[in-house]
């Protein structure tokens, strides 16, 4: 537990005033000044600071989040010998094992490392299995793209081998470059170019008088997740879509590329699912998990195969298509890093685009570890997966050797005499890189027990050098600032939580917000969306979660490449393994102390102040959208856009907009002052036990508040679900349909907005704010009980 802010500035004000000290120092002195100071020392040493930055004077540290004194000084110790066990050679060797051959989804090697991690987990004392589900993954049997017109190029599509790099020789067992769940399709038509390829984009393409209709598109990645490429643009009427790597994004513009440096090179290529954002998992068993015997949609039912043909290509295929096409030249914010100028289109560059797939069923293998706890009633699940789109050393692997590591040091500490009080389920999971079929149909089959046992999930998802910045639901903010508080960045020796929290402030996006950074005790835990495992506990089962891994500091990307592989990561990202180490010791003490806990340590008022800000964020988008439609309706009317366009290169004005009507936020904002007034009374009863020094509280007390605890985040939860993708039940974190990874606070109504459905917007609010006052009358019931275990405890 790091000082408060005031221990540092006591330090410096003793230091100078003893330095410009002028009279006279006797022996005398010496000794007082000594005595004088083993005092302060004493004093200093007994002084601690509680998550709520409450000083107390105590002969051992405050006790964690949860923990009463006594409880937590055991903890204390068992958590400083998982940490000290953490060997980086080993991560870097279970990396070597994992990444030695490709791994995707079907593959024996993918198999193989499941069987191997199997092995493991029993050798460290788990109860472990291997749980099969049979999922939907279509591999290209065929792809082309070649330009046609004006002049003919038949891309390679073919990433190759390097002398230096000795597993990117493995060809025969590589997936060839593709985006699963495309559809099969034989197109030629015209090329535009789309810039990234969202709504945004298609609305400049309107200014430029310029249609997709019956063309072939080429977008580059980045600005979005590659499936809402193909999805828009074939809302947009186009008939095929070409993704390409521009060296702006990850390539020479960013540092020198591979394997000079560790940048993509010319000819990498990005594979990736661009299944649609209906919901994830299976295609085919949506909803349910996909055991041998699930019923079945019949191929042509899946909402979440796309509509065109896809496929990826690298720059150096995509260079003669994008050189070969005329027309307007591309705004600047669309224009790249290649030695060409960016032209829109369409034509005169035309090309055939075919992808046809082998619509297999293949099994995925779930590899569950449980470490039994004294109590079997609650359960603590941590996630990574193993699969890769190739070798895969920093997707997943990086983060999966650091769990693996994790598992290893807890089975070590179980046989020195640690037992946790809940149940430790470490999971690895299979699948996710095609669309997270793994977790998501595990968590489906095993929905009712998880909403019954599940305290939290811990995700990890790939690991380099940098920061640990959080995301997941901010009823563990308080609890991961703590954690990060005990961790030690590798190479600054500061505290994780402090390197993260000073690199919050160095990025903040304006005064306001670097302000409020230097005032929080915590770190600020962002919504998740979509994109890894903790999808379906968080948005489909209502379970606490969190994200971390560490990043931001390797220098290269070779993300769904061949060459991300053991080669590369060692030469060009956490090259020692002391972030895989980092990431271990972190994963691993959330862990245990979520294990170990008197209390569940739940602490409300950071999730209602965050969903504070995402109501707040609507209020604002709306008064923002209805002075823009109303600003540009008066500029169409003055003719303004027609005075600005130039005669010798004509745009279109903007269409009319109809400015967004009043909408009626009360239910949702007193719902939120509800959930604001029961998360404070919960805080102050867990302020005022610790106020206490956090005695222990009768254990039947213990129980009833845990089990009402247990309930709260289920509560966010709508059976019916989101209006227009039913599989997302809760109604404050999900996904966007056209963000894919990134998040959609308060979905049911800001997907509306976004989508100028403003009555259909207006009437999701009393839905959510059912939901906040259900979650809020679960917090008080917590409460309420709480505090009277706090009043009879001694």
């Amino acid at each position: 537990m790091q000082p408060g802010p005031g221990f540092d500035k006591r330090i410096q004000k003793d230091s100078k005033n003893r330095e410009t000290s002028k009279s006279p120092v006797t022996y005398k002195d010496h000794f007082m000044t000594l005595r004088s100071l083993c005092s302060c020392l004493l004093v200093l040493t007994q002084l601690t600071f509680t998550p709520f930055g409450v000083a107390q004077t105590t002969s051992s540290p405050a006790p964690f989040l949860g923990y009463s004194g006594p409880s937590s000084a055991a903890q204390r110790d068992w958590e400083q010998k998982f940490r000290a066990g953490i060997v980086p050679g080993n991560i870097r060797e279970n990396m070597r094992r994992l990444s030695a051959r490709p791994h995707h989804v079907g593959s024996p090697y993918d198999k193989d490392n499941a069987e191997w991690m199997l092995a493991r987990f029993k050798e460290w004392g788990f109860d472990a299995k291997i749980e099969t589900f049979h999922v939907l993954f279509p591999t290209p049997k065929e792809r082309v793209v070649e330009l046609v017109a004006p002049t003919a190029y038949r891309a390679k599509l073919q990433e190759p081998v390097l002398a230096v790099d000795p597993t990117s020789n493995q060809t025969a067992e590589q997936l060839p470059t593709y985006n699963a769940y495309s559809a099969d399709g034989d197109v030629t038509a015209p090329l535009v170019y789309v810039n990234y390829g969202n709504r945004d984009d298609y609305e400049q393409l309107d200014r430029l008088g310029i249609s997709v209709k019956g063309a072939i598109v080429i977008a580059r990645y980045g600005g979005g997740w590659r499936g809402i490429k193909p999805k828009v643009a074939a809302e947009h009427g186009a008939v095929g879509c070409i993704i390409y790597s521009d060296p702006e994004g990850d390539g020479y513009y960013q540092g020198d590329d591979y394997p000079g440096g560790g940048w993509r090179p010319r000819e990498g290529v990005q594979r990736g699912s661009v299944m649609d954002t209906d919901y994830p998992g299976d295609p085919l068993t949506p909803g349910i998990g996909a055991t041998t015997d699930a019923k079945r949609l019949a191929l042509k039912e899946a909402k979440t195969i796309q509509k065109i043909p896809v496929l990826p290509v690298s720059y150096s295929d995509a260079l003669p298509l994008l050189s070969a096409i005329q027309g307007p030249i591309a705004p600047d914010a669309w224009r790249g890093a290649l030695p060409i100028t960016y032209h829109v289109g369409p034509g005169p560059a035309k090309v055939h685009l075919k992808v046809m797939s082998n619509w297999d069923i293949k099994p995925v293998y779930d590899v569950i570890a449980t470490l039994h706890g004294t109590d079997d009633s609650q359960w603590v699940i941590r996630g990574n997966h193993h699969d890769a789109w190739v070798n895969g050393a920093s997707d997943p692997v990086s983060g999966m050797a650091a769990v693996l590591e994790e598992a290893r040091m807890l089975g070590e500490l179980k046989k020195q005499g640690w037992t946790p009080n809940r149940t430790i389920i470490y999971c690895a999971w299979d699948g996710e890189e095609p669309g997270l079929l793994g977790s998501v149909e595990w968590v489906e089959a095993h929905v009712d027990e998880l909403k019954q046992h599940a305290v939290a999930y811990i995700n990890s998802d790939g690991n380099e050098r940098g920061f640990m910045l959080p995301g997941g639901t901010q009823d563990l903010q308080n609890f991961i600032s703590g954690v990060s508080r005990d961790v030690q960045d590798p190479e600054t020796k500061m505290t994780v939580f402090e390197r993260s929290r000073l690199y919050s402030i160095g990025k903040a996006k304006d005064a306001e917000e670097r302000a409020d950074l230097r005032k929080r005790n915590d770190l600020v835990v962002d919504a998740l969306g979509d994109g890894s495992d903790f999808t379906a506990f968080q948005d489909f089962a209502g379970i606490s979660t969190l994200s971390v891994e560490f990043g931001g500091e390797s220098d290269g990307d070779q993300y769904h490449s061949i060459y991300d592989d053991f080669y590369w990561y060692t030469h060009f990202a956490d090259t020692d393994f002391v972030y895989g180490k980092a990431l271990a010791q972190t994963g691993g003490t959330a862990i245990m102390r979520l294990a170990g806990a008197d209390l569940l340590p739940y602490d409300y008022a950071p999730q209602a102040e965050a969903i504070a800000k995402y109501v707040s964020d609507l209020e604002k988008l709306l008064k923002d959208k209805q002075e823009e439609f109303a600003e540009r309706n008066l500029q169409l009317k003055e003719g303004v856009f027609t005075a600005l366009a130039d005669p010798k290169k004509p745009t279109i004005p903007p269409p009319v907009e109809t400015v967004p009507p009043y909408m009626n936020f009360a239910p949702m904002k007193n719902a939120l002052e509800l959930l604001k007034k029961s998360s404070t009374r919960y805080s102050a009863a867990l302020k005022e036990w610790q106020s206490k020094g956090s005695p222990a509280l009768a254990a039947t007390d213990l129980t009833a508040v845990n089990a009402d605890l247990l309930k709260v985040q289920r509560l966010f939860l709508n059976a019916k679900g989101l209006p227009e993708r039913p599989w997302f039940k809760n109604q404050v974190y999900a996904p966007g349909a056209y963000t894919g990874y990134g998040a959609k606070p308060v979905a049911p109504v800001r997907e509306y907005m976004d989508a100028k459905k403003w009555k259909e917007a207006d009437g999701q609010v009393p839905t959510v704010a059912e939901a906040l006052t259900n979650v809020a009358g679960g917090i008080d019931q917590a409460a309420a009980k709480l505090e009277k275990a706090v009043a009879q405890a001694r």
